[in-house]
């Protein structure tokens, strides 16, 4: 893979590959728009309804880690008296690189998994036959973000400045983004597919055109930018920098500047499992994910509703997937948020445990854990397991074949 990932493959062909796996380019007249500017772009952006995906009883948790070890597990939902219970049990535990790994992705469905290192590799991995497929060496820094924006496609981003989209069926490179002076941090793919955002070193806040390649836009921050994460359905979007959060716009204006009460690490954003409306979780320095209601009001300021709590030191990252659950008396699916942190500790929290009107600050525990002894774990992956009845997983693997077929 290392070899074919080094060729560069004819452009032309890997560009009508690439929109055929994201929504079709902007009209004549959406294209002669500044990127992102206006309501009617917002409107657009946020119109990306889905059709509900199918979802799995099991899920595979993958944790990555200073001492270069890399923790698989897997998770298991069985009914109880109390209706269900959450089970994990490792698959495995190796050394994935020769330095420190510091970000781990899946892809959706759970077929390929991805990490990143100091050492500047990207390594895949078949993560069902748990087997490693190869390298990619296209970066000159290391490994800082990873995501599968799609089943078909990588998107990586280093300290060397760089963004690379790879396609996930000869992992060739399909576009190098390049414009961040330093150290690419994070990295953030709009529900659309159709455009993304990175926070960097030189403090910039820059958009890049995920049709065209190329950036659309970018704005100085000020203060250097490490996380930056869209909203569930687009229209917004937050960057994090030390404690404080910042809500912007689609049109990247600012909304609401939240000061949160220590150091943050990683944020990720849900749909609540009892009621409606969506959740901003938030991983500190405190030893705790603090759980804020967005109100559907853009004009009202996010404020804590519930903490998740249980590590003993600070919590690095946090993910999140909805899963099938034992028939129950008002749901068959819930959203499990999965939590590690420098204390060796891999959590697994239930949201249905979050009622629907809190209003004080709720405490979750988790419901189930995992002890690495004392590894300090950085980063974090969570996937779905095998489907609940073989004609589902027909489905998903007709959907997977049709996906590979839009590449040709």
């Amino acid at each position: 893979m290392t070899e074919s990932g080094r060729k560069r493959a004819d452009h032309t062909v890997k560009k009508a590959r690439f929109e055929k796996s994201f929504p079709k380019r902007e009209s004549a007249q959406e294209k002669s728009a500044p990127s992102m500017k206006g309501k009617e772009k917002a409107k657009d952006m946020d119109d990306t309804s889905e059709p509900p995906p199918h979802l799995a009883s099991t899920f595979k948790i993958v944790a990555g880690s200073y001492e270069k070890l890399l923790y698989g597990l897997e998770g298991t939902v069985s009914p109880s008296e109390s209706g269900y219970e959450f089970h994990l049990e490792p698959i495995f535990i190796f050394p994935a690189h020769v330095s420190c790994i510091k970000a781990v992705a899946a892809s959706p469905g759970g077929k390929w998994l991805a990490t990143g290192s100091a050492d500047e590799i990207v390594k895949v991995w078949d993560l069902a036959r748990r087997k490693e497929i190869g390298g990619l060496m296209h970066h000159q820094g290391s490994i800082t973000y990873l995501q599968f924006p799609s089943r078909s496609h990588l998107l990586s981003a280093s300290e060397d400045g760089t963004l690379c989209l790879f396609h996930a069926r000869d992992w060739a490179v399909l576009r190098i983004f390049k414009g961040h002076k330093g150290r690419v941090n994070s990295v953030a793919v709009h529900p659309s597919g159709k455009v993304a955002l990175s926070v960097g070193q030189d403090r910039t806040l820059r958009m890049w055109d995920m049709m065209r390649g190329k950036g659309s836009a970018s704005t100085k921050l000020g203060k250097e930018g490490e996380v930056v994460r869209w909203s569930l359905k687009g229209s917004f979007f937050i960057v994090q920098c030390h404690s404080s959060l910042e809500i912007f716009s689609t049109d990247m204006v600012l909304r609401h500047t939240l000061s949160h009460a220590s150091r943050i690490h990683s944020v990720r954003f849900c749909k609540r499992v009892n009621g409606a409306g969506e959740l901003m979780l938030v991983a500190a320095e405190d030893k705790k994910v603090s759980v804020y209601q967005v109100p559907e009001d853009p004009e009202e300021t996010p404020s804590i509703i519930a903490e998740m709590v249980g590590h003993s030191n600070r919590v690095k990252a946090v993910e999140i997937l909805e899963i099938a659950v034992p028939p129950r008396t008002n749901s068959t699916s819930t959203t499990i948020v999965c939590t590690v942190s420098s204390d060796g500790k891999i959590f697994v929290y239930d949201l249905a445990g979050l009622p629907a009107d809190a209003k004080d600050r709720v405490q979750l525990q988790p419901v189930s854990e995992y002890d690495t002894k004392g590894t300090r774990l950085t980063c974090v992956t969570i996937s779905e397991g095998r489907a609940d009845s073989s004609e589902a997983g027909q489905k998903r693997k007709r959907g997977e074949e049709n996906d590979e077929e839009t590449q040709h």
